[in-house]
């Protein structure tokens, strides 16, 4: 069958899919549900082969699990604030909405062409207004308990534009709307309180399953550190005191100065007279860099004499006080005390600036040594009465003396910081409060969502929010008083849409409430997520929040989301770079997909390596698939059903098969499950295949293949759907045990595979791999190397 063959029955039978709404879902009455998800995309209007690998190669699981007597809820939609839109609207002068709703039109053909099995029933766009009317209630829910709160934070101000940037905003240190430096400024910013729940999300997190590595990364963006708050006075103004937060208390009598932030609310106060011009340069060089820039580990540490001391609470001598960007004024108190003989960024910077170091921890093993940085616990030195005590001992001892005297107390404190939601942009959920001069703050009534997005706005850049030059918008009337107002012209951050869209799909068409109660309790939390771990921090940790945060309050059944998540790799393009519009290496699918068909690119995809690795693009394995799906049409159209007998060893392959493959895409491990498929056509191929051997073969390839399969289907004499029927079974006492499927790999990349007996030695192993087509192809010469791993795989290293 050719490529436009292939596309014409494809056609075909996702209109019958459409036309019969065979996956669409009532989910009230569903039984055994399964809630399989994807991270919604944007819709930038074009898809490349790496969405392709995670809508269409996920769906994989979908249709298996589907079959396996589940009720599949697969829903799509589009993540649609955000930049581009108004980044379109300020170069070309579009609408955002139109240009927005165009891009989902044309994404939305494309996932349908991969042959996805979506409930499009349930579409949701976060950019219209039936949707970011929950948005603005969800955060009314957080004002109204105690949750949100305006506060003056740091933010990237472009001075050219006069404009706060977002973070993705800002390319290289720079604007990428015009270029220039971007500096930090602190400016009034709606923030949700999220530390509060920092425990929580630590915790919980443990139970979850999800990849370690980004358990991990959720663990240490929360950073949860146990030590003391200890406060310095002045020595100049003893009523004010300088307070730092350590995890090495039991080193307290090593501190030989302080370093606070140069964004420090006490940086001007600790500005002595004569040291106002160095501070103030130094302050405003370090407003230009990006946070990595200033907490790099192998930046050099600069810093500036502030002129002014303070008293150790200890021992009352005077430590001067530095100003130093590798200090900010965001994490922990803003402030560091100075123990240099005992941390190395320490040691680094009072080397440099000429600091006294003073060792007053003895490591267990070795001696003191004046050149050599002690970071280890030990026994306390040079500590008055604490000398002689394990740092252990000492963290307890000083801490209670520091509460004796009302300088310290035991403290826990996370790195994760509150999360800023405003967005100086338009093209966002309007943030749902009013400015009036007689009641202050209020937030808008429930029942008067949404606040809609005007369509009169200048979008140039001028220093302010563009919803601020919307007269129609920015003046309104006040909902207690009746008198005039201004309303609030930020929008709201687009992981605040994201952070609670798994809820929505439950009941988009909702009037009533954000999502149906029953459902949520039938249908969460989500049983598998699949996205890209370039999100393993940011949207997970804010969807668990806001679900915490709802379960509190009884507004959902469950405190966390996603119950198992996986990620899949990227794909890259042919220069083994990742894909990108401005290199490019950008793969088009749609015309792959006209050229082969949609069945051969998903299953490509598939085929390439592990889901959760992905690699580089190659058009060439495009051609084996093609052979593939060649050869199964052969075994189930053109050939005669061999005769058959239960229990023989065609019989016993059979359902060793069905176990590989139901196995192995429960683990999304689709490339070894496709590969298992292709040994077993081969030996069909060469002893014939039984009548129940191609219902087999077919009803397997199905989620792959779900076009083809569908067409062979009917040929076989059944009613469709194949993509509802059951799946199929394996009797275990009839699974072979005896034999094994070797994979064959071209320096570490899947390139085939073989069925073999168990135990096989080296040498019989690697002649069998020599003698596939497609190894030949790349065994030119002897191979550098070659690896096996008995009844496994086998490497060559060319």
């Amino acid at each position: 069958m050719t490529g436009p063959e292939r596309r014409e029955i494809e056609q075909k039978w996702q209109q019958r899919w459409q036309d019969d709404r065979i996956f669409a879902v009532d989910l009230a009455k569903a039984d055994h549900k399964f809630y399989h998800l994807n991270m919604f995309p944007y819709p930038s209007g074009n898809l490349h082969v790496g969405h392709w690998y995670n809508f269409a190669v996920s769906d994989i699981a979908a249709r298996a699990v589907r079959r396996q007597d589940k009720t599949v809820f697969n829903p799509m939609g589009f993540d649609a604030f955000g930049l581009p839109a108004e980044n379109a609207a300020i170069k070309h002068g579009l609408d955002p909405a139109a240009w927005t709703e165009q891009n989902i039109s044309s994404m939305r053909t494309q996932l349908q062409s991969t042959g996805a099995s979506f409930d499009w029933s349930k579409e949701i766009a976060t950019c219209r207004p039936d949707y970011y009317r929950w948005t603005q209630w969800m955060f009314l829910f957080m004002y109204q308990h105690g949750l949100t709160e305006k506060r003056e934070a740091p933010v990237n101000w472009c001075p050219k534009d006069q404009t706060i940037l977002a973070n993705e905003q800002v390319v290289g240190g720079k604007c990428e709307r015009c270029g220039s430096e971007v500096i930090l400024k602190k400016l009034p910013q709606w923030v949700f309180k999220i530390t509060d729940y920092a425990e929580r999300l630590l915790k919980d997190v443990d139970a979850l399953d999800w990849p370690e590595k980004t358990k991990t990364m959720q663990r240490n963006w929360i950073g949860r550190s146990e030590g003391a708050y200890v406060e310095f006075s002045l020595a100049d103004t003893p009523d004010t005191r300088l307070k730092v937060f350590t995890t090495r208390v039991d080193t307290l009598y090593g501190v030989t100065y302080l370093v606070v932030a140069p964004e420090h609310s006490l940086t001007p106060k600790l500005t002595a007279e004569g040291h106002t011009e160095a501070v103030e340069a130094y302050v405003e060089s370090a407003s230009h860099k990006s946070e990595l820039e200033r907490t790099e580990l192998q930046k050099q540490k600069t810093g500036v004499f502030s002129g002014s001391y303070a008293i150790h609470p200890l021992t009352a001598e005077k430590l001067p006080i530095w100003i130093a960007d590798y200090v900010l004024a965001t994490v922990g108190t803003g402030a560091v005390m100075g123990v240099p003989a005992h941390d190395e960024r320490d040691w680094e910077f009072a080397k440099k600036h000429d600091l006294l170091i003073v060792a007053v921890i003895h490591p267990a093993t070795g001696e003191v040594n004046a050149n050599q940085v002690v970071t280890e616990p030990g026994k306390l030195i040079n500590s008055a009465e604490f000398s002689g005590q394990t740092s252990e001992e000492a963290k307890q001892t000083i801490v209670a003396k520091l509460k004796e005297l009302g300088l310290g107390q035991p403290a826990v404190t996370y790195r994760l910081r509150d999360w800023v939601v405003s967005r100086q942009r338009y093209w966002g959920a309007p943030i749902p409060i009013v400015y009036c001069g007689t009641c202050d703050t209020v937030p808008v009534p429930a029942a008067e969502l949404p606040v809609l997005l005007p369509t009169d706005v200048d979008f140039k850049p001028t220093g302010e929010s563009p919803l601020a030059r919307s007269e129609s918008f920015s003046h309104t009337t006040c909902p207690r008083c009746g008198n005039a107002a201004r309303r609030e012209t930020d929008t709201l951050d687009t992981f605040v849409d994201s952070s609670w869209y798994f809820f929505r799909f439950l009941s988009p068409d909702n009037t009533a409430a954000f999502t149906d109660q029953a459902l949520a309790k039938k249908w969460l939390p989500v049983d598998l997520y699949i996205g890209g771990a370039e999100h393993s921090v940011l949207h997970l940790l804010y969807a668990r929040f806001f679900t915490k945060v709802l379960y509190d309050h009884d507004l959902s059944p469950v405190s966390e989301p996603f119950q198992k998540l996986r990620h899949q790799g990227t794909i890259l393009g042919p220069d083994n770079q990742k894909m990108s519009k401005s290199k490019g290496n950008v793969v088009d699918p749609d015309a792959l997909v006209a050229e082969h068909g949609a069945d051969v690119v998903r299953s490509y995809l598939a085929f390439m390596g592990p889901y959760n690795q992905g690699g580089p693009w190659h058009q060439g394995g495009l051609v084996g698939v093609e052979r593939f799906f060649n050869r199964v049409e052969r075994l189930v159209i053109e050939s005669a059903a061999a005769s058959s007998e239960v229990g023989d060893s065609a019989g016993r392959e059979r359902h060793s098969v069905i176990k590989k493959v139901t196995e192995e895409i429960a683990e999304l491990r689709f490339n070894t499950a496709l590969a298992a498929l292709m040994a077993w056509a081969n030996n069909l191929e060469k002893r014939g295949a039984s009548r129940e051997d191609q219902e087999a073969l077919t009803s397997l390839l199905n989620p792959f293949a779900p076009h083809l399969t569908e067409e062979l289907w009917q040929h076989l004499g059944h009613e469709p759907y194949l993509a509802l029927a059951a799946w199929p079974e394996f009797d275990n006492s009839l699974t072979v045990e005896d034999r094994v499927i070797v994979v064959v790999q071209i320096n570490g990349r899947l390139r085939g595979s073989f069925e073999t007996q168990r135990q096989q030695s080296e040498a019989a192993l690697i002649r069998q791999a020599r003698q596939i087509e497609a190894i030949q192809h790349y065994l030119t010469g002897e191979p550098k190397k070659t690896i096996v791993v008995p009844d496994k795989l086998i490497n060559f290293v060319i």
